[in-house]
C-alpha cells in the first residue's frame, strides 16, 4: 500500500497493490494497519454504496453533528472525487482537493471528519463504495453548492452534461451557511 499526502492536510490517497493476469485481479481494499501506519485511528461503523450513470454529480455533501470520516473508491466505473475542507476555524476552510478514482488502479480517497465530499461520474456508469467513521444522520445531513464559486471546484464534465438531484441544486453556497452548522476544525486535530 502506497499512502499519498494531498494538498489538503488529513486528505490521503490509498494506493494499493493489485495482482492480475488474463483471468483478472485480486485488490485488498482495506486494513486497519494501514491507517495507523498513516497516524489515524479510525473506526468505521457503516459502508454504502451507490450505481450512477455518466454525468450524476452528488454532493457536496456533510453532517453538521457526527461529522463522518469517509473512505471511498470506485468499485466499478470512473469517478472525479472530491473533498473540501468546511472546518469553521481551519486554516484550509474553502479549499478542495480532487482525485480520479476508478476500477483499473483502485486507488481510494480518505476524506477526515469535518469535509465535504461530492463526485460525479465519467463513465458510463460507477458503482461507488464509502466506508463511514459514524452512522448517516438524515436530521444533521447537511452540504453546500457544487458549483459554490469561492470554493472553486473544476468540475471536469460541462455544467450541460451534469445531473443533479433537488436536493444538491439548492444546497446553499458555503458563506450562507451559519456558523453553527459547520464542523469546528478541533474535529480532528
Amino acid at each position: 500500500m502506497n499512502i499519498v499526502t494531498t494538498r489538503l492536510p488529513g486528505v490521503l490517497i490509498f494506493e494499493p497493490r493489485v495482482f492480475g493476469d488474463d483471468r483478472g485481479f485480486f485488490v485488498e481494499t482495506f486494513r486497519q494497519s494501514w491507517f495507523q501506519e498513516a497516524g489515524l485511528d479510525v473506526q468505521f461503523v457503516q459502508d454504502n454504496q451507490s450505481r450512477s450513470r455518466r454525468g450524476v454529480l452528488r454532493g457536496l455533501h456533510y453532517q453538521s453533528v457526527l461529522p463522518q470520516g469517509k473512505l471511498v473508491r470506485a468499485a466499478r466505473g470512473r469517478v472525479f472525487d472530491v473533498a473540501v475542507d468546511v472546518r469553521w476555524g481551519s486554516p484550509n476552510f474553502g479549499q478542495w482537493v480532487g482525485v480520479e478514482l476508478d476500477d483499473v488502479h483502485h486507488r481510494q480517497l480518505w476524506i477526515p471528519p469535518g469535509f465535504a465530499h461530492g463526485f460525479c461520474v465519467l463513465s458510463d456508469e460507477a458503482e461507488f463504495v464509502y466506508k463511514c467513521t459514524s452512522y448517516y444522520d438524515p436530521a444533521s445531513d447537511t452540504g453546500v453548492r457544487w458549483n459554490d464559486p469561492t470554493i472553486g471546484v473544476t468540475w471536469p464534465l460541462q455544467e450541460a452534461d451534469l445531473q443533479l438531484s433537488t436536493k444538491d441544486q439548492s444546497l446553499p453556497l458555503l458563506s450562507e451557511k451559519p456558523v453553527a452548522t459547520l464542523p469546528s476544525y478541533e474535529v480532528n486535530t
